[in-house]
């Protein structure tokens, strides 16, 4: 007697095999049921992580013909063991795993002050220090010119400054001139205070606030925001929330890597 398969579905009904693809960091893929499109950040417990243009992250089970790839229906599945891509830095940097700190460098680099200095270490801190870069701060620009006379830039002790709201005109800009030369090099953002150079979006807030000329900047910044008036406790608030170069404004990204570049050419 013949025998008959159960499944009477015809064969161009049958769900075709996609391919199945490593959910490794960085691989970028869309969920079709949402329209959702990122890269992968981490893959774990039956589900995936993906991170979106804007910063914003979601999770997806792993189901099979879950994603699309370039437009193709795959299967994600947790990666292997096998290294993946490199691990970076906090500013982006590929990380050297093991890495000892460098001897610190006869040249330095300066900001104006505490808040500056502790932003520059969260962000760029594993760099400065496989560079073996030293950062000090200030405390304002006024004495710039006597610092810099004193430090004697040099081809083997180079000097790169950060300076905040260094805009054209300003007494900031009229100082940093003066001081600039071919182993000294000041550079600023346009901000009036640091805390303007990470983005609002990572803070929480819509924006940062305007504040009425006359009243300390930071102060009238906690009073527009509901803080507490302890500008402090406020910017460790702030600090909490930068967790890389992401959560930065492209105006003092570019100041910093030109600094770092330039205090550690050859």
């Amino acid at each position: 007697m013949r025998s008959y398969s159960s499944d009477l579905t015809p064969p161009w009904k049958k769900q075709q095999p996609v391919p199945e693809v490593p959910a490794d960091p960085g691989l970028v893929v869309e969920e079709p049921g949402t329209g959702y499109c990122g890269a992968v950040i981490r893959c774990e417990a039956g589900t995936v992580t993906l991170e979106d243009r804007f910063g914003k992250h979601r999770v997806f089970p792993l189901q099979p013909r879950g994603f699309l790839l370039e437009g193709r229906v795959v299967t994600l599945v947790r990666p292997s063991s096998a290294p993946g891509r490199p691990a970076r830095t906090a500013s982006g940097s590929v990380a050297v795993p093991g890495a000892r700190a460098r001897v610190a460098r006869a040249g330095r680099i300066y900001v104006e002050g505490r808040h500056d200095a502790e932003l520059v270490e969260r962000v760029w801190g594993d760099d400065l220090r496989i560079e073996g870069v030293v950062v000090e701060y200030l405390e304002g620009v006024d004495d710039l010119p006597s610092i810099v006379s004193a430090f004697s830039p040099g081809p083997d002790a180079r000097l790169g400054v950060l300076v905040d709201h260094l805009v054209p005109g300003t007494k900031e800009w009229r100082i940093a001139q003066s001081v600039t030369g071919e182993h000294a090099l000041v550079v600023g953002h346009p901000y009036i205070d640091v805390w303007q150079a990470v983005k609002p979006s990572s803070v929480g807030i819509a924006g940062w606030p305007q504040v009425p000329h006359g009243q300390d900047w930071k102060t009238g910044v906690c009073r527009a925001l509901g803080w507490p008036e302890n500008t402090g406790e406020a910017w460790q608030r702030i600090l909490s929330r930068v967790r890389s170069y992401k959560d930065l404004e492209p105006e003092l990204l570019g100041c910093v890597e030109r600094l770092i570049d330039h205090v550690t050419v050859p």
